[in-house]
């Protein structure tokens, strides 16, 4: 991969990967060892934009939260590589940081610097926005980090249109840091949760979309088929509910064609739609194993026809 293969995020300076490596399966269904071989894979490939979370993965018995930063971390300080990879975490969700106050956000900031073992965040997204914050104390939280030097870019994830376009307003207006990035909830079986305000949004401020589930819990990677058993602790719910609705039957047709067309794995286009889209700057999927990593690297190499994108983009309707 060459260096020309990566897209600027925004208006910031940061220039990424067209594939973000999602986080969080480091420390929960993949252990250290496993994770450094993935984070090592995905680099030795091209890769550079990392997507974590300061509550990743408090949700797992045992655990309280930051493992994945953790992870990240000890295998940054392994590698000597901090400065090649962009690394993009959040707040709000932490057991021990909730929330969005200015004093949260700064402990938080502090607390994951640390566990990534860096003095810099390159993306510091507020994971779930918290209306009962006004903008104004969030946005001047961030605004300090970012002149304090302890992050490059702020995003928000999690965020309705008009919050967004209030925050954005407010940034403008008082000359502080502004959002550069979105990560919304966008993929082939989910596209009401981007496609509409907030989408119109994100293009006329220039911000560039990072989207999560890009695989819908693994259902656009074409291993869950009518008649099969969901077996996974992810999928269960997330997959199993596409596998009997018509869209979810036709977009699968749509992609079985086009990955037999290009000799590519069914997750390959599904996340070629997605970088495709208008604003989206780069889809995240995660890996558990090596093994996974081939069928979403090659996102990078993909070029839809119009046709082909356009069949997507029908059948996903």
């Amino acid at each position: 991969m060459t260096a020309s293969a990566l897209r600027k995020l925004g208006s910031s300076d940061l220039e990424v990967f067209p594939l973000s490596l999602g986080g969080n399966v480091f420390g929960w269904t993949a252990d250290e060892s496993q994770s450094f071989a993935v984070l090592d894979a995905y680099v030795a490939a091209g890769g550079n934009f990392l997507d974590t979370a300061d509550s990743y993965s408090a949700w797992v018995d045992g655990n309280s939260g930051g493992e994945s930063e953790t992870v990240i971390g000890r295998w940054l300080a392994a590698r000597g590589n901090r400065d090649d990879v962009v690394i993009a975490t959040k707040v709000s969700q932490h057991p021990d940081f909730p929330g969005l106050t200015a004093t949260n956000i700064k402990a938080a900031a502090d607390a994951s610097l640390q566990r990534l073992g860096t003095d810099h965040i390159d993306l510091y997204y507020t994971h779930f926005d918290k209306t009962e914050v006004p903008v104004e104390e969030i946005i001047g939280a961030l605004d300090e980090l970012v002149k304090a030097g302890k992050v490059r870019a702020i995003g928000a994830s999690n965020i309705s249109a008009a919050r967004l376009a209030e925050s954005l307003a407010f940034s403008d207006r008082e000359g502080l840091a502004r959002y550069v990035a979105l990560q919304p909830h966008y993929n082939l079986v989910s596209r009401d949760t981007y496609e509409g305000e907030l989408e119109a949004v994100a293009a006329r401020e220039g911000l560039a979309a990072v989207p999560y589930s890009a695989l819908a819990s693994g259902f656009l990677t074409g291993k869950y088929r009518p008649g099969t058993t969901v077996d996974s602790p992810r999928a269960a719910a997330g997959a199993g509910k596409h596998l009997d609705t018509e869209r979810g039957q036709k977009v699968l047709a749509a992609l079985d064609d086009i990955a037999e067309a290009h000799r590519v794995p069914v997750a390959t286009v599904a996340l070629a739609w997605l970088a495709s889209r208008p604003t989206v700057a780069a889809p995240i999927a995660s890996a558990r194993t090596v093994e996974q990593l081939p069928a979403l690297l090659g996102v990078a190499e993909l070029v839809l026809t119009e046709e082909e994108a356009a069949r997507l983009t029908e059948a996903s309707a």
